[in-house]
């Protein structure tokens, strides 16, 4: 491995290291940690498995950013062994080259620096979509080699699938795409007949049960959500705006440098990699399936870009024998992509563990990455003003993003948000009557402000308490904590 590749993966890892170790979680990030602590079949936002692992990883070990990111630690070392399988696959020489190739590629593209470190769902997602697509692949090749292939590989995807289906719903364009590439090669069609694949599509399809479990006990609100949300735009019409947007961000995120080799590989597959295998089939129609569906959506509704995660996954490991060919566009984007990568990361880190930068430019943007900071300050605040009301107040926030983080900060699971917003706490807390008569303190900021109709729930209240965040001197946001005394 040249030595300058070997800098790059020291910088990506260091980085990525602060970013575990150090950035509070994202709200999201919170929130799913939340639900672990709630074990559930599944939940209104997505399914179970990311809040599964996460309870399983806190029982164990207990509550901090290293626990919290561990799962992600885990899944990144299954991805660098699933690309070293595939390289191996694909390649015939320079293995090792090929393969540290593919692992910048991916660490510098910015949609996979940031999703791989998020202790969000996608993570896990990537990880077994790529598992399933190298075992359906290798079954495939086995196939047309054969006319049998083995079924323990098919078989494995499938359960590799159904687990990707347990972390997000979009996991369903890998199947789709694997469906288009068969109907495409007419070397795989009489595959569509052999009832290996239905079987195997029955095992997909389990990782449904948890999640109609779920929503037959709560009136299928988790479906409504997503056909509310993709399908039955509030605002009808075609939205062109919201498609160049998606398509916009989807060309930057990925990374500007991999587009033309992408082309270059759908177009005409290199020498290098072998020729007797479906996989450059595969890695199109993967992509292709789902970057024309999420394309349409944006058109009718929205789409935002990291839906579409699983579709490049495939293509980084034909990207090596694009980028080494001597040619001037090679070496330039050789340099230029892994500059590009390092930038972004150390923006990326900067952003969320010392300063969020949107607040450079102005006092109201990105409200979402100001959220990150203060955590520390606000429980203080918020344990002080508790300690003088009765034993166990309610804790209660404006948001799900709020109590989230709170929830965390403070590692109580019984923090709560009251908002106007369906979320997984209208789940948890149907209703107010448990807590009549309770005395609670009460978490707002200037984003999600406290409603009147929630101060009127109490007795009294007192006036706000005003926590101004400040980091370097720059002010972020300001929270304010009240007490409310006699829920009614």
């Amino acid at each position: 491995m040249p030595k300058s590749w070997l800098f790059v993966i020291i910088a990506f890892a260091v980085l990525r290291l602060v970013f575990w170790l150090t950035a509070f979680p994202n709200p999201d990030e919170a929130y799913y940690w939340l639900w672990g602590q709630h074990l559930d079949w599944s939940y209104y936002d997505h399914p179970p498995l990311n809040a599964w692992v996460q309870g399983a990883f806190t029982a164990v070990f207990g509550r901090s950013n290293f626990t919290l990111r561990l799962p992600n630690l885990i899944s990144s070392g299954a991805i660098g062994y699933t690309y070293y399988r595939i390289v191996h696959y694909l390649y015939r020489d320079k293995i090792e080259q090929h393969f540290w190739l593919v692992i910048i590629l991916v660490l510098a593209s910015p949609l996979y620096f940031l999703f791989l470190g998020l202790a969000w769902h996608d993570h896990l997602l990537i990880t077994f979509s790529l598992i399933s697509a190298y075992l359906f692949i290798t079954f495939l090749d086995g196939y047309v080699t054969e006319q049998k292939g083995e079924s323990w590989r098919l078989y494995s995807s499938a359960i590799a699938i159904a687990l990707a289906g347990l972390c997000k719903y979009n996991a369903v364009f890998v199947p789709l795409g694997f469906l288009a590439a068969m109907i495409a090669d007419r070397r795989l069609r009489p595959f569509l007949r052999d009832r290996r694949l239905y079987f195997a599509i029955a095992i997909a399809s389990s990782a449904l049960i948890p999640i109609l479990v779920w929503n037959l006990s709560n009136d299928f609100q988790s479906f409504h959500y997503y056909v509310d949300r993709s399908i039955h735009p509030v605002n009808g019409g075609i939205k062109l705006g919201s498609c160049l947007a998606f398509i916009g961000v989807s060309f930057f995120v990925v990374s500007p440098f991999y587009w033309r080799g992408f082309y270059r590989s759908f177009k005409q597959p290199s020498h290098l990699i072998r020729t007797d295998s479906v996989y450059p089939i595969v890695a199109f129609w993967m992509f292709a399936v789902s970057t024309i569906i999420l394309t349409v959506i944006s058109l009718i509704s929205a789409a935002l870009y990291y839906w579409n995660i699983t579709a490049y996954l495939l293509l980084f490991p034909l990207l090596p024998a694009c980028f080494i060919r001597a040619s001037n566009f090679g070496s330039k984007a050789l340099s230029g992509f892994q500059l590009y990568g390092l930038l972004f990361a150390t923006l990326l880190v900067v952003h969320y563990c010392a300063l969020p930068l949107s607040a450079l430019v102005s006092k109201d943007a990105d409200p979402d990455s100001r959220m990150l900071f203060g955590w520390n300050e606000v429980a203080v605040v918020v344990t002080q003003q508790a300690s003088e009301l009765q034993t166990s107040p309610l804790l209660i926030t404006t948001d799900y993003r709020s109590a989230s983080a709170l929830a965390y900060q403070l590692n109580d699971k019984t923090v709560r948000a009251i908002s106007d917003r369906v979320d997984q706490f209208d789940f948890w807390y149907p209703d107010d009557l448990p807590f009549r008569d309770k005395n609670a303190v009460i978490l707002s900021d200037d984003w999600f402000p406290v409603q009147s109709k929630l101060l009127a729930k109490f007795d009294r209240v007192s006036p706000p308490i005003t926590v101004p965040i400040i980091r370097f001197g720059v002010w972020i946001k300001n929270y304010y904590v009240q007490r409310g005394y006699g829920l009614k």
